[in-house]
């Protein structure tokens, strides 16, 4: 008697499991963004800047490397999600979305990606993309939104993506990789700032239309939460939990964008350590819909910096840095020199 009531008392809890399991992946949306590092084909590009991702170029970089670097990332974004990836994962740094489209095939073929992106003119030819899970999103349109800078040089394009979620909610993505501070932070903020007001009017397209889109906004921003062209140009409101009472905002609150990544940046967290100090460049904002909505909701602090502990530099100079694929010129066969950012959405209905 004893041992069928244990056996039961086993039985009933290996089902609760079970259905906990279940329930945290169908009940929750997970989002994340990665700038994933320099991922270059093989193959000389004759229009664009590639010259040192090529087998004899300064890189040495050949179809060994180039698997090395896929399996690497793969083996990351499987590892979101308690081992179940995102259901959708924006990107930066991609030379061709059919490398991501490679990528998945090779390595995460048990999670129906489809990659989606639109080549840029940008010199270097690393571009913005996104993949997302085809069992649960339907691709409504792509399109590519060119930042003209006063300086002239051309940059990355901004890729604004819908989705319908097979729970019939329309998602409205935009993926950024704003300019570098190369030249330094203040001397480059300007082209920030112009590639912010880009970023903003393409929204602001989306909220004439619909004032309750549920809107995205991911990337390496290549600034902080506080810097200008987020917090003034793009007007993304600095997000903390305590802001929300119960279910509603403050009533005089009109903004129509937070940023779910202050709370961290706040903290001291960062997703790319210069010159040993950690900047939160890499950032998720989202629209009011996803504060408030009745089907689709922001888990609160869900924002993380996401450090598996594999792809962390354990010693030396750089410890607790990401562990990158290169350290000047000197392969290390690593992952990437930014860690992911990842959030979760609570699915109401």
């Amino acid at each position: 008697m004893r041992n069928y009531l244990f056996n039961a008392l086993l039985l009933f809890i290996l089902l609760s499991v079970l259905v906990y399991c279940t329930q945290d992946n169908d009940d929750y949306l997970f989002v994340a963004f990665w700038n994933v590092e320099n991922l270059f084909d093989t193959v000389d590009d004759t229009e664009k800047n590639d010259d040192d991702f090529l087998p004899k170029g300064s890189y040495e970089w050949d179809q060994e490397r180039l698997e090395q670097k896929m399996y690497n990332l793969a083996r990351v974004i499987r590892s979101m999600n308690n081992n179940k990836a995102p259901d959708i994962l924006g990107v930066c740094e991609v030379e061709h979305t059919y490398l991501l489209d490679s990528m998945a095939n090779s390595f995460l073929s048990d999670f129906n990606y489809k990659s989606v992106g639109i080549e840029s003119p940008d010199n270097r030819g690393i571009d913005n993309a996104l993949m997302y899970k085809t069992d649960k999103f339907k691709l409504l349109s792509v399109i590519g939104d060119t930042v003209k800078l006063s300086a002239g040089f051309p940059t990355r394009l901004i890729i604004y993506v819908s989705l319908l979620s097979n729970l019939n909610d329309t998602l409205h993505i935009f993926v950024n990789h704003f300019p570098s501070r190369r030249g330094g932070q203040e001397e480059s903020e300007i082209h920030r700032i112009e590639t912010a007001k880009t970023l903003r009017d393409g929204i602001d397209r989306v909220l004439e239309l619909n004032p309750s889109a549920k809107i995205i906004v991911m990337g390496d921003f290549n600034d902080e939460p506080t810097n200008t062209s987020i917090l003034n140009t793009l007007k993304a409101k600095p997000f903390k939990c305590e802001l929300l009472t119960g279910d509603n905002f403050i009533e005089d609150d009109n903004s129509d964008l937070f940023n779910t990544s202050y709370e961290q940046y706040e903290a001291g967290v960062g997703t790319f350590l210069y010159r040993e100090k950690w900047d939160m460049l890499d950032q998720i904002i989202i629209s009011r819909e996803l504060l408030v909505g009745n089907s689709l909701r922001y888990e609160c602090s869900s924002f993380e910096v996401y450090k598996p502990y594999f792809m962390v530099t354990q010693s030396g100079r750089f410890a607790s840095a990401p562990f990158p694929g290169y350290g000047g010129r000197r392969y290390l066969g690593g992952f990437s020199d930014h860690f992911a950012v990842i959030t979760k959405f609570k699915i109401l209905r």
